[in-house]
């Protein structure tokens, strides 16, 4: 598997990231461990944690994530360095009062005590990528969908994160920094004061890109593009939308996959993904995969791997076999035509997870 240039620094990724927010809900220690193995053996070099997982997010298991890879790093030390390790600080607490209290802010201090968990959960020195999990400004992000200025409420601003992360730089604690569910203002003030200041620069965004949702082509992916960033594109199967696993039953019929997790927790329901403007398209991009003689998977992340905005694509699996399928993706070509049908649904039915 080919590697990527995150940004504008050293780190070499491979095109397909393990994302492990289902490690400590969905997915135990031991099965946890498996699916990280397996994935070293294939040839990933990229896993992506937060300090939140696992998902959904709960007091109870808070840290459960980084906690189950910073045992996998003990029992298996060269892993460390064969691994492009990210995490996340997560952003003001939206709803998680167990997240700094409920604070409706991210403050240098905030994200310096963050780093510093994370790194003891991890059983780690370094922190390849570290990035904001989300912004303190008001955005629309996770399924709102206009910003609103009587929203905005006066928080830390940009050059104290940005010189937050300096400092974790500066201590060797931290390699690299990026941001997720950005917006193009956001990534483009992040490089200009990083630029004007003298602060390290973001390499990546991590934002939310596949059938049912390609809002990044709304003008993030010119801002990306410009400014020498890389997109970290997750959720490429619409939270399992994408696999065709619901499509009979609907995420609540009797026939829905009971360990799916749009099956298995009502919180994720209510959210984008659980629209019913969003499992309908996804039905019919699963139908057109199928009628080219692909399993909805193999298509679904065929159109991330062959997109030019996309430097790397964030899998999250609850088996090693799940593992298996998403990387025996990796190479799918999809024809022109194909690409073609494709932007016609787009066009008819537009981003309805955005």
């Amino acid at each position: 598997m080919k590697k990527i240039q995150l940004g504008q620094s050293d780190l070499q990724v491979t095109a397909v990231c393990l994302g492990t927010m289902t490690f400590g809900e969905q997915v135990a220690e031991p099965q946890a461990h498996a699916i990280l193995d397996r994935s070293l053996e294939r040839g990933v070099n990229f896993v992506d944690t937060a300090e939140m997982y696992s998902v959904p997010a709960r007091a109870e298991t808070f840290g459960a994530t980084e906690t189950i890879l910073g045992h996998w790093f003990m029992k298996n030390p060269g892993a460390r360095h064969k691994t492009v390790l990210a995490t996340k600080v997560a952003g003001p607490s939206r709803g998680m009062g167990w997240i700094r209290d409920g604070s409706p802010d991210l403050t240098r201090a905030d994200i310096i005590d963050a780093c510093h968990g994370s790194l003891h959960r991890l059983h780690t020195d370094v922190i390849d990528l570290y990035q904001i999990h989300w912004p303190a400004r008001h955005v629309p992000a996770f399924g709102s969908v206009y910003f609103d200025p009587e929203k905005d409420l006066p928080v830390s601003g940009i050059h104290e994160q940005l010189e937050a992360l300096a400092s974790l730089v500066k201590q060797g604690k931290v390699r690299n920094i990026g941001l997720s569910n950005e917006t193009p203002y956001g990534v483009h003030e992040f490089v200009r004061l990083a630029e004007q200041h003298g602060l390290p620069r973001v390499a990546t965004v991590q934002n939310p890109y596949c059938l049912i949702n390609r809002t990044v082509e709304n003008g993030l992916d010119e801002t990306m593009y410009r400014l020498g960033v890389s997109l970290l594109a997750y959720s490429p199967l619409g939270f399992g939308l994408l696999t065709g696993k619901y499509d009979a039953s609907g995420t609540t019929g009797p026939d829905a996959p009971a360990e799916g997790r749009m099956a298995k927790f009502e919180s994720m329901r209510k959210q984008r993904w659980g629209r019913p403007e969003s499992l309908e398209a996804a039905r019919r991009y699963n139908a057109l995969a199928r009628a080219n003689g692909m399993t909805p998977t193999q298509m679904a992340l065929a159109f991330c791997h062959s997109k030019w905005q996309v430097a790397s694509t964030i899998i999250g699996v609850t088996s090693v076999a799940q593992l298996d399928e998403c990387l025996d993706a990796w190479g799918t070509t999809l024809p022109s035509a194909l690409l073609a049908e494709i932007d016609k649904i787009r066009w008819e039915l537009r981003d309805p997870a955005q």
